[in-house]
Parts: structure tokens; sequence; C-alpha cells
């Protein structure tokens, strides 16, 4: 089967988590990415433990994942040659990828402005904290940091733990690199009537300020902010996590009122469900306290054998590795087989289904195995390869 990306070409500068997401879902459509590394500064991804240790290298299986789909070409970008081989490479690409602090691309001569000149076509997607204009433009910052900016974590928890961290990266996943793939596919399509390419500003700290859109809406047309364990989906209401028994968690879910009335009646409660009507805090959280006295009797095993073929929104709290094994996960092909180094590893499969076209499943490369061949392509001979990419 076609790839849906085939014959797309992307040059990605970026490490870390935002960027190689963002090319990783392109790869996956058909893309063909190019990462360009740095012959001496490893990725700290590369070191995220566990690790795949195989004769020819040893990395992260983030790494191995993040990096599938893409080629490796490692070039010091403060040498006159590696400027040039980019410049040689863009005019046959379609998309630049970066994650830079504003303003380096530009000292290394390699900045949107200049590599327009020589493809007028391209689409170049830079990803930062805080985008390319502003106060905070320069300063460094994480996921936690544009999370607590944007407004989401001031009401992501509880009144007695305060804000808490998620298990994922929220503003560098569904706010780098998401927004920055969509923002890219979006620019492609415009180029197909314009004929021309164009520059994306993509902040990860704008991105997590608009993923405020349920509650945020409120908040502006109130001006007052949500707070922790206040919402109908944040805590303010029987719709939370419970603790079993045997210290599993059930989500429970079920806020409609045809959900709610089976839910109450299922745990021999149903005198309860004018109770989850109340919109008193208070009220609510001893309801919350009652419910949780309920579940906190049996186990997780005894509750899904009562709610597994209903349908009131309850369900248990998976593992990672739960998860993986579940047979909803297996139905839904999520978990995919590359051979690496003539080892098998599991990965997370791209969750985009297409009716007529397939999706890409080759290893992740080994850094730099693309420089031979790609760079005497443009013409540079052995001694300038050697310079470019720091070989012995």
């Amino acid at each position: 089967m076609s790839l849906p990306l085939e014959g797309l070409k992307v040059l990605d500068f970026s490490t870390l988590l935002p960027g190689p997401y963002a090319s990783m879902m392109l790869a996956d459509m058909g893309a063909k990415v190019v990462k360009v590394e740095s012959p001496s500064r490893p990725d700290m991804l590369q070191g995220l433990a566990p690790l795949f240790t195989s004769d020819k290298r040893q990395t992260s299986y983030a790494s191995l994942t993040l990096n599938r789909n893409k080629r490796s070409v490692t070039l010091d970008l403060k040498n006159p040659d590696s400027v040039k081989a980019i410049k040689c490479l863009v005019k046959d690409f379609d998309v630049v990828i970066e994650q830079f602090r504003p303003g380096v691309m530009a000292k290394l001569g390699l900045d949107f402005s200049a590599l327009s000149e020589v493809n007028p076509k391209l689409i170049y997607c830079s990803i930062t904290g805080y985008g390319q204009t502003g106060p905070l433009a320069s300063k460094a910052g994480h996921d936690i940091n544009y999370l607590a900016l944007s407004g989401l974590a001031s009401y992501s928890g509880n009144q007695q733990s305060g804000p808490k961290l998620s298990g994922t990266q929220i503003a560098d996943i569904a706010g780098g690199a998401h927004h920055a793939v969509m923002g890219i596919l979006a620019a492609l399509v415009k180029r197909n009537s314009s004929g021309n390419g164009q520059y994306l500003d993509i902040s990860m700290t704008d991105a997590a300020f608009s993923l405020n859109a349920l509650f945020g809406a409120g908040a502006l047309a109130t001006g007052k902010s949500p707070d922790l364990g206040e919402t109908l989906l944040n805590g303010g209401c029987f719709y939370d996590y419970y603790q079993t028994s045997d210290s599993r968690y059930l989500s429970i879910g079920g806020l409609e009122p045809k959900f709610a009335s089976e839910f109450f009646q299922l745990i021999g409660h149903a005198s309860w469900f004018k109770r989850h009507l109340s919109l008193n805090a208070q009220h609510q959280a001893e309801l919350k306290s009652d419910i949780q006295s309920v579940i906190g009797k049996q186990s997780m095993d005894y509750w899904m054998a009562l709610f597994t073929d209903t349908d009131v929104c309850v369900e248990p709290v998976l593992s990672v590795i739960e998860a993986a094994q579940s047979e909803l996960f297996e139905h839904r092909q999520m978990l995919t087989n590359v051979e690496v180094d003539g080892e098998k590893v599991t990965q997370i499969a791209s969750p985009i289904k297409f009716s007529s076209t397939a999706t890409s499943n080759t290893a992740a490369p080994i850094k730099g195995e693309y420089n031979q061949g790609l760079l005497t392509e443009l013409g540079f001979s052995p001694q300038q390869i050697k310079e470019m990419t720091n070989e012995k």
C-alpha cells in the first residue's frame, strides 16, 4: 500500500521530545525524514533508561521509537561546508523542523530567511518554549514550566495535593509536536495553491494555553479561573479515581443521568443519585468519600466482574504493560514490531488508521549512518566529509 506522505522530504534539526515526535508522525506516514545530528553533542533522550544495546549501538528504547523511519547525518553546523551542505539539501526538501532557541539558526546562517532564498517553497517550522517573540522568547523552560504559565497546572490536581504532574508531557506532545504537524500540513496545503512556502512559529506555551478550551472559555467570560477540584472534570463531582481493597484504582466517569443512575444502583446505593445532583461542594466531597468507602471494600476483580458488561463509564486504571496486552489495543493494532540490529523491538504504533494507505515501520538509524551516501551525492570530498562530521 502507498504511504499518505510519500514524496515529502523533511530535514529535522530537533532533539529530545517535541520535534522528534512531530517528525516521527510525519515519517510514520511516509515522509522521508533526515535527522541532522551533532557529531559531538549527544541527544539526552538517548540516555533515558532503559537502554537497547547491540554490537552496533547503545541507545534508549524511547529514542528508537521517536526516530523510527528516519535517516541520520552528523554535521558540525559551525563548519562552512556543513552550512553549504544544508543549503544544497534544502533545494530538494519540503520542510525544515528546528527546536533551537530563537536566533541560533540565524547565527548559523540557516534561518528561514537564508534557506527560503535557496528554496522559496520551503515550509520552515520552529518549535520553542515561548515563541520567537515576546518577553520570554530567550528563556529556558520545560514541560512543567509551560503548563504552569499556560494556566493548565492551576486546576490539575486537588486542594490537598496542589497541582499534580502528568504522566506524560502535555505541552511537549499535545502542544509542540501535534500543533507543529498540523501547521506543517496546513502550510503544505496552502503551498499547493500559492506556490510559496512559509514560516511557522510554534510556541509550546501558546499551544498549552489553547488546551484550556473547555474551562478557559468560561473563565474569560466570567473573569473567574477554574480552581483545583472545582469543575465537573477535575474532582468537583464524583467523576474521579477510587482505590479498591487491593490498592488498584477504578476510573468512574458516568456524569450523564442514565449512567449515574445505573452506577449507584449497581453499588447498592440507588438513593445517592439525588446526592450527585447537588451543586454544593461540601455535599459532593461527602458523596465522593462515601463512594470511596464502598469501592475500598472490594478488589478490582470484584468490581470489574460487576461493571464489565455494563455501560456506566467505569474502567480500571491499567499500567502501560496491562494496556499494551489488553484486548482493546490488540484489536486496534496499537503495537508494532520493528527489527533493530537483528532484534525484534516492540513499539507503540501510529494511532492513525487510513482506509487505503499504510504507515511505515523501519528501524531508527544509527547516528550518522547516512553521512557518506548523502554527502558524497552532494559532491563533497572524503576529506570535507571528515571535517564536516568530525569523523576521525
